[in-house]
């Protein structure tokens, strides 16, 4: 159930726009980090993605697999893209233009960049994966898609305040875990993981933080 005042939709999506916008730039420059150093030599980065491997390998058991292939499921287009219609629908019916506006919008700038840069960094997959795979893996769509919705879910759900932040922990959590789970199912490095993680929930942050300070300008002209 939404949790906004009737009228949110001509409120803002932030008590402060500007932590949004600077938290995602910080992770921007996180995932630019991996993304340069993939582009450079991705051997800078396969001694953590080999550690991380071998340690998935070491402790594999089935509970956990299966687990895991739940979550693989969770986070596929077959569960993210119904999701994201069925909210669409229901922003529009309840006419929270701004929050539909927005949702839609980090869902597809989000899901734009993921075939292009897979294409772009050519990336092979892990060896022995526990789950199909197909195409490149750098970096995870998988990863990118739940950050992304895990994010402007809670956005478009919560007001700001602090019952937000603490779904906004829990969406977090959940993206990590979810993105872990994929490394584990060794569908993915873990640094295809790390990056898909940050820029996923770094574009659900700066396209609120936009919308915020656009609405937040036109508020201010018309008065």
């Amino acid at each position: 159930m939404i949790r906004h005042p009737v009228d949110h939709h001509h409120l803002g999506l932030f008590d402060d726009h500007r932590w949004a916008v600077a938290g995602a730039a910080a992770m921007y420059l996180a995932a630019a980090a991996l993304f340069v150093a993939m582009a450079v030599d991705p051997g800078i980065v396969q001694p953590l993605d080999d550690w991380w491997h071998a340690r998935m390998v070491g402790v594999e058991a089935g509970w956990v697999t299966v687990l895991a292939r739940v979550l693989d499921v969770v986070g596929s287009v077959w569960v993210t893209w119904p999701l994201r219609i069925g909210v669409a629908v229901l922003l529009g019916v309840r006419r929270f233009w701004i929050l539909l506006g927005y949702w839609v919008a980090a869902a597809v700038v989000s899901e734009a960049a993921i075939g292009s840069l897979k294409v772009a960094y050519g990336r092979p997959r892990p060896p022995l994966p526990l789950v199909a795979t197909s195409g490149a893996s750098f970096p995870s769509g998988h990863a990118v898609a739940v950050a992304a919705t895990s994010v402007a879910l809670v956005i478009v759900l919560l007001a700001p305040g602090v019952e937000r932040r603490v779904w906004e922990v829990r969406a977090a959590a959940f993206a990590l875990v979810m993105g872990l789970s994929r490394a584990y199912l060794r569908a993915h490095w873990l640094t295809d993981v790390l990056a898909g993680l940050l820029l996923g929930a770094a574009t659900a942050l700066l396209l609120a933080g936009a919308v915020d300070s656009i609405r937040a300008r036109r508020a201010q002209g018309s008065t």
